[in-house]
């Protein structure tokens, strides 16, 4: 039995693959964009519902931006910066930036769960949400990146070496999340700008309009 799904799994991602690989990269990255956008626009909604009971005392302990674990990955800090890196290191940049996002993502999942917020539940699902978006987007730019070559393919993962440990007070708790939460909100504004960037330049819009 285990063996017949393996094999319908297999024939489901190579399907998956051929009928990606008859899809202009155009319209790849479009969707890619779409979901990005879905990401931050997420990512946002969640740290405007954590501010709304987010202790004083919490924002004078928050960690600053720059110790964020993926503050060490360089790349462009605007639009024009962005439009001067190739198309390759660009797409690598964003995969780097999306996989180092996998584990601290599933962190805050599982301290959401007991966050000590009027709106956990909903915070829970909005997580939730974010964990599926991010695994979408991941699948889809394995693949665009596949059709780009070599160089897109390459990944610097930056290993999470921030606490695991979110505290057992109310201030603790609320702070580490948040801070987290707000580190992964920069970068996914990150992701999103540089992808409409790739959007824009495989359609050879001028570069203004991106």
């Amino acid at each position: 039995m285990d063996r017949t799904k393996g094999c319908q799994f297999f024939i489901t991602v190579v399907c998956m693959v051929a009928v990606c690989g008859a899809i202009p990269i155009g319209d790849l990255l479009d969707r890619a964009s779409q979901r990005s956008d879905k990401l931050h626009s997420l990512s946002t909604m969640l740290a405007q519902e954590l501010e709304t009971h987010f202790p004083p005392l919490g924002r004078i302990l928050m960690p600053r931006p720059s110790t964020c674990h993926t503050s060490t990955l360089q790349g462009p800090t605007d639009k024009d910066q962005a439009l001067q890196v190739s198309e390759h290191n660009l797409m690598s940049l964003v995969r780097s930036l999306l996989q180092s996002w996998a584990d601290p993502l599933v962190l805050l999942s599982a301290n959401a769960n007991t966050l000590p917020h009027p709106s956990q539940t909903s915070i829970a699902s909005k997580i939730q949400e974010l964990l599926e978006n991010s695994k979408s987007l991941g699948n889809g730019l394995d693949i665009v990146s596949g059709r780009m070559g070599p160089a897109a393919q390459v990944i610097s993962i930056l290993p999470y070496t921030g606490t695991t440990d979110f505290g057992s007070d109310k201030v603790s708790k609320l702070m580490n999340f948040q801070f987290l939460l707000s580190c992964f909100r920069r970068d996914s504004h990150k992701i999103d700008s540089f992808l409409k960037v790739l959007r824009c330049r495989s359609a050879q819009i001028r570069p203004e309009m991106c």
